[in-house]
């Protein structure tokens, strides 16, 4: 157990690096990854199995402590994104299936490695978890709504079979994860330190499948959705860490927001792209989750040095 907790540490570590690296080699290669598609959804299970085993009490009690802060954070997350989403998507004038795709990115919850990344950055760390959790559990309802909110003048939207799908792949493996701790604890103290390379193989298979089967697409659109995805996570950070300041949050706490609003569940974005619209609309989701593990790392490490 020492050596696989040592290797699932350096995959945790050297996560945007295996994310480019997958990413590339499911661009020159794609039929290793396309039989990948099918599995998505239970790959994005198993990573929000493996985040609700991480939770304890203790993470909700931050939310009872903070609870202006986690507010602050959730309320962000589900507003800045979507609109910043929104906007590029008219601005630039995106086709359909690409507009949704970043419409979806932008209404997902924050991700799990944005715990990380606040970590690193000598954030409020139990403020991101709280912040995390809290819009984890609220996307099952507030995903779809937004989606369809802002997504439906371009393609149909299903509020009720997208509810189902996150119900399914979000809330169920979470609240199980949860139940699971609760019931084993011993033994699951034991393995969560080889959760993050498990959560790191199926995020970067998820990376891999949609590259794979977008390969076309991403020639033909790859530069665009690179520049709208530099510019909606960039300016999420930016104005996440703009409103917790304004909103006379603490230092670490803004790092936290900031963190939380800029950093998206991009692999869920993909799983509703591709189980309810074209597969093309999952591009932007797999361009961001290549893009958000590196500009996070870099936020975190320019945050850090100027703590030091």
């Amino acid at each position: 157990m020492g050596q696989l907790t040592r290797v699932s540490r350096f995959a945790g570590k050297t996560f945007a690096f295996w994310v480019l690296l997958i990413g590339i080699i499911a661009f020159i290669i794609p039929e290793s990854f396309t039989w990948i598609s099918p599995y998505i959804n239970s790959l994005l299970g198993v990573i929000m199995f493996g985040m609700g085993m991480t939770l304890t009490p203790q993470d909700f009690k931050a939310v009872a402590r903070q609870p202006k802060s986690v507010l602050v954070g959730v309320a962000a997350q589900f507003t800045v994104m979507p609109l910043i989403a929104f906007g590029l998507a008219k601005l630039f004038q995106l086709p359909p299936e690409l507009a949704v795709g970043v419409i979806l990115v932008g209404c997902c919850p924050g991700g799990t490695a944005s715990n990380v990344i606040t970590y690193l950055a000598k954030g409020n760390t139990a403020l991101s978890v709280a912040v995390t959790s809290v819009s984890t559990l609220l996307a099952p309802v507030l995903t779809p709504a937004l989606i369809f909110v802002f997504a439906s003048q371009w393609l149909n939207v299903s509020f009720t079979s997208m509810f189902i799908s996150v119900l399914q792949v979000v809330l169920v493996p979470v609240v199980l994860g949860i139940a699971v701790r609760s019931l084993l604890k011993e033994k699951v103290e034991q393995a969560i330190p080889v959760m993050p390379l498990v959560s790191v193989v199926a995020i970067v298979a998820i990376v891999g499948a949609v590259v794979g089967g977008n390969k076309e697409q991403i020639i033909s659109t790859g530069l665009l959705v690179f520049s709208i995805v530099i510019l909606h996570n960039g300016l999420g950070l930016l104005i996440g860490f703009l409103l917790a300041k304004g909103m006379k949050l603490d230092l670490s706490s803004q790092k936290a927001v900031s963190i939380e609003v800029g950093m998206q569940n991009s692999g869920l974005g993909a799983a509703l792209a591709i189980a309810h619209f074209n597969p093309a609309a999952a591009v932007p989701s797999a361009i961001f989750s290549l893009w958000h593990n590196v500009s996070g790392p870099i936020l975190a490490t320019i945050w850090n040095r100027k703590s030091k």
